[in-house]
């Protein structure tokens, strides 16, 4: 079957990219800036083209948009959204966060995932009407369901000096109602934390369809959405629904890009 292959090519590119990451790791990495504070390594471009030959040589047809800016065109229907190295300041500060995303798509929906954490040696894989797993084992989410008590998730974008979609007023009111907020750096693995039970919410605004395709259908398949989403919910996700509920009206700013989970700026859960 079709989807054999693509979870076989998949892991493949997954591991082969975490390799790259953890060997750049021990050398002198090249930094260059695409923004004041948005950064790139030669280790992002290297995991880019490992990633992209691969799935260029064993599903030809296949599509492709990767941060870095590779890009293939395909008539397969399938494509491929790929983050190299999610967590790049992280990682060029030497600070142990980051990881490889693959998310695939056939037809505008989203089928398969891949996240990959090579520090940890953590394989976070999620297929649509499948569930979500970490090296095998399937995930459930956290049972908290009051915002006081929620240990959440969040970023900020690379412009926050100067954009006015930051996240600070956002941040500044969840701080003072859950019980802690993290900012580790990687969207995808936020994400996946959320599918794990680790953090009980994420929110992130303005974010790419590379950052977290592979994260956010790990997402769909174990967390509770808001309710204007056509995503399915499953049972394990009703755990979540009142702390979902209370984050949703905790921001009541009409139409916005505000969510736990983001497939970018076109493809959004609006909340209100």
């Amino acid at each position: 079957m079709e989807i054999d292959g693509i979870r076989e090519v998949a892991l493949r590119a997954a591991k082969e990219a975490g390799a790259i990451l953890r060997e750049g790791l021990e050398r002198t990495r090249i930094i260059e800036y695409k923004g004041d504070k948005n950064l790139v390594t030669d280790v992002d471009r290297r995991s880019e083209e490992a990633i992209a030959s691969l799935i260029q040589r064993e599903l030809p047809g296949h599509s492709l948009v990767s941060e870095e800016g590779t890009r293939l065109e395909g008539n397969s229907g399938y494509r491929w959204f790929v983050d190299p190295l999610d967590g790049t300041t992280n990682y060029a500060h030497g600070y142990p966060c980051f990881s490889v995303s693959l998310g695939v798509e056939k037809d505008g929906e989203l089928i398969y995932g891949v996240v990959y954490d090579p520090n940890l040696e953590e394989l976070f894989t999620a297929e649509r009407d499948g569930g979500a797993f970490l090296n095998g084992r399937r995930l459930r989410v956290s049972a908290i369901s009051r915002l006081s008590n929620a240990l959440l998730a969040t970023g900020f974008p690379s412009d926050i000096a100067t954009a006015e979609e930051n996240n600070l007023d956002h941040f500044a009111k969840f701080i003072k109602r859950a019980q802690a907020v993290r900012r580790p750096g990687s969207a995808t693995l936020d994400l996946c934390y959320v599918a794990a039970g680790r953090f009980d919410g994420y929110w992130e605004l303005r974010l790419n369809a590379w950052d977290v395709a592979a994260g956010a259908l790990a997402g769909f398949r174990t967390a509770v959405l808001p309710a204007r989403s056509a995503a399915p919910v499953g049972p394990a996700a009703r755990a979540m629904g009142k702390l979902n509920g209370e984050i949703t009206a905790n921001t009541p700013y009409g139409r916005m890009t505000l969510t736990f989970f983001s497939l970018g700026p076109s493809d959004s859960i609006f909340c209100s």
